[in-house]
């Protein structure tokens, strides 16, 4: 056979191999409003970039009539391509392929391209649209997600690992999502869930759709498994370009600078944002905005614990992470949810070399019955680990309210924070002051001939005090007492102060977080 004749045999093997599960399945995904495998690969990498691997890889399973089938690439597409010029692994799941299950053959591409984006420390982009495990491949399905999972866990902190949910991801596909960086989900086409609602109506009587079960805004806003929601593919897929735009291509690195820009002052003036009533809320992306590069805020799972903010901006072109309590959700307070929000985000931020801010003004951690047996003691402590663990640049403002635990938990300076500044109205103390007064007082106040006035008085006294910050300056716990308008100047200069920071620690295998 001549080598003319060699290449049409492959192109004609390609063209058959690249229509997946062939025309009649690829009408029936995008009858259900869903692109295709490839065309999800072409949208996210940059034009032209996608290289594909193993494109002819078929599954060996013989029992079940499975050696009468012919899977093209076994259901799931791998390659490697660019984003913004910088290359990144990528795996797509082709549900027109036998529902994109996962089989033996199909879980070895995947770990394939796993173990490609370790050795070359590139970050991994999975997209998600699977039936499961092939029923008929037995033991082999649950060995490959097994392997997955394991390289999972070895990429953790290594390179950034992104999972995008974009059709039905059950039963054990969840945990290679849920052992990944960040989720991507979209409205309508991604499903989530362990067990679906035909095992949970047999098991239990109980009713629900997928939607109800395991959808986008499920664990958006109820969960807190997916970091963010889009309307539609092509939106996630501009969420994908702008975070990777963010974060470094591996643990060795930096996240690469941007051109420095001064924040839109007129839109976000930051003497103006917090109202010097303690008690009157505001919206803490504004400060955040106020201080960042163009007042851009890129924010991370902004539908779920609302009370604490978390995300990545610019500082003089380079990536910080942000952390800060949201007064407009129950006053800021640390709970179970926020506090699992707030820690991860610090972990990432810390694996990954990107200096953490974090911007204080909370009343403490959440009172009542319904979060002390939800384990608010062990969730809580997360944010003190997390925080304690960091060896990244951390520097700390002091808004407003940073009292009890709370005060200690957001990076204050016993936690080793490089850098505590503090507003004027800020108030530091083990609790607020008419708390404060009412048991320090107590006796005072009941026999007193006008009780509330003399409450009113020692309210005063304490403020005096203890709520202010110049205590804790006095203490060295805060650096200086700073005007809201000297933030941007300051935070840059800590930044660049502690570009070469070194805090080692003992040697040890791995500290023991409060999982």
């Amino acid at each position: 056979m001549s080598l003319k004749r060699k290449i049409l045999e492959l192109q004609k093997k390609r063209e058959k191999v690249l229509k997946g599960g062939g025309d009649k399945a690829i009408e029936k995904q995008v009858a259900m409003g869903k692109m295709t495998a490839r065309e999800r690969i072409v949208t996210l990498l940059d034009e032209n970039s996608f290289h594909e691997y193993d494109l002819f890889v078929e599954h060996e399973a013989r029992d079940f009539d499975m050696d009468k089938k012919v899977l093209h690439g076994d259901g799931v597409i791998i390659g490697t391509g660019t984003i913004y010029g910088a290359p990144i692994c990528v795996y797509a799941q082709d549900f027109t392929v036998a529902g994109g299950s996962l089989g033996l053959m199909h879980a070895r591409k995947i770990g394939k391209i796993m173990d490609h984006a370790m050795k070359m420390r590139v970050p991994l982009i999975g997209i998600n649209d699977s039936g499961g495990a092939r029923i008929q491949e037995g033991v082999n399905s649950l060995a490959g997600y097994g392997e997955i999972f394991y390289r999972n866990t070895v990429a953790s902190g290594v390179i950034p690992q992104i999972s995008v949910i974009l059709g039905p991801c059950a039963g054990g596909a969840v945990y290679s999502p849920a052992l990944t960086d960040f989720v991507f989900v979209v409205d309508k086409i991604s499903k989530m869930f362990i067990t679906g609602p035909g095992v949970i109506k047999t098991v239990l009587g109980e009713e629900i759709t997928m939607e109800e079960l395991g959808g986008a805004k499920v664990h958006s806003e109820q969960t807190g498994n997916a970091h963010f929601y889009a309307e539609s593919e092509v939106e996630c897929f501009n969420q994908i370009k702008k975070l990777v735009s963010f974060i470094p291509w591996n643990n060795n690195q930096k996240a690469k600078p941007m051109e420095p820009k001064e924040p839109r002052t007129d839109e976000y003036p930051i003497s103006e944002i917090v109202p010097g009533n303690p008690k009157e809320p505001y919206d803490i992306r504004d400060v955040i905005r106020a201080v960042n590069d163009d007042s851009d805020f890129f924010e991370i799972q902004e539908r779920w614990a609302k009370n604490v903010v978390i995300g990545f901006g610019r500082i003089n072109g380079d990536t910080v992470g942000f952390v800060g309590n949201q007064p407009l959700i129950l006053a800021g307070v640390l709970d179970v949810d926020s506090s699992d929000k707030a820690a991860r985000f610090i972990r990432f931020c810390n694996a990954f070399n990107i200096p953490l801010v974090t911007f204080v003004d909370l009343p403490g951690y959440l009172p009542g019955v319904d979060q002390e047996h939800a384990g608010v003691i062990r969730h809580g402590a997360k944010v003190l680990y997390a925080y304690s663990e960091a060896t990244v640049p951390k520097i700390t403002f002091i808004l407003r309210k940073a009292y009890g635990g709370g005060y200690i938990a957001m990076n204050s300076r016993h936690l080793n924070a490089d850098f505590v500044f503090a507003w004027p109205g800020a108030e530091i103390a083990v609790m607020g002051p008419e708390g404060a007064a009412n048991i320090i007082f107590r006796r005072e106040i009941q026999n007193a001939d006008d009780p509330e006035k003399v409450r009113k008085q020692k309210i005063k006294e304490y403020k005096q005090k203890f709520a202010n910050p110049y205590v804790a300056a006095a203490k060295g716990y805060v650096d200086s007492v700073i005007e809201p308008q000297e933030t941007r100047k300051l935070l840059t200069h800590a930044l660049e102060v502690s570009k070469n920071k070194v805090d080692k620690r003992p040697n040890k295998k791995h500290g023991i977080p409060p999982f």
